[in-house]
């Protein structure tokens, strides 16, 4: 059973609605909802939280992969999505296979979002960004860049001390990190 239903019946084994339980864990019932509906993940820490409050253990490698995903192929429309902890950043998951050594992600970030870096904290990882749309500020140790549509950058992970939309539509770029931050 997939993780987005073992949460959805132990809910409903519970007798709690989408709205008591995403009370309980600090979720929104909307982002509840597509957890249940497999239409977003959870991050770790969520779903420690949901864990813990259904009483049942949910293991990230049930988290992380779908027992039947067998295509390479990842519809737009079929992303998994992972929203980042303290943020309303979502990161679309770009591999059908989590437990290769590699993740790409497309981001869409606004300058509300304000700074990345912290939340994806690669310390350990190479990173590759591509900029699709908008601009991005990208601070690598103590030297600041502005990238544009069609720029790109690879990095030591250690060095990345900001990374933010720069432009007032916001930014959408791909993301490649190894090894996998997942």
């Amino acid at each position: 059973m997939q993780l987005s239903q073992r949460i959805k019946q132990r809910r409903k084994d519970l007798n709690l609605s989408q709205r008591e339980l995403a009370a309980r864990v600090g979720l929104t019932p909307g982002f509840l909802s597509q957890i249940e509906n497999g239409q977003a993940i959870p991050s770790i820490e969520s779903l420690q939280i949901i864990s813990k409050e259904l009483g049942e253990p949910l293991t990230d490698s049930d988290y992380l992969v779908e027992a039947d995903a067998k295509s390479p192929v990842v519809r737009r429309d079929r992303r998994l999505k992972l929203l980042l902890p303290d943020s309303d950043v979502t990161l679309e998951v770009l591999t059908s296979d989590l437990k290769q050594p590699m993740d790409v992600f497309m981001v869409t970030l606004t300058q509300e979002d304000g700074d990345l870096a912290a939340a994806l904290s690669p310390s350990a990882s190479e990173v590759c960004i591509y900029v699709v749309t908008g601009q991005l500020e990208i601070k690598l140790g103590e030297n600041v860049h502005q990238l544009g549509r069609g720029d790109s950058v690879y990095f030591d992970g250690i060095f990345l001390r900001r990374l933010m939309a720069a432009s007032e539509g916001g930014a959408r770029f791909t993301m490649a990190i190894t090894p996998s931050i997942l």
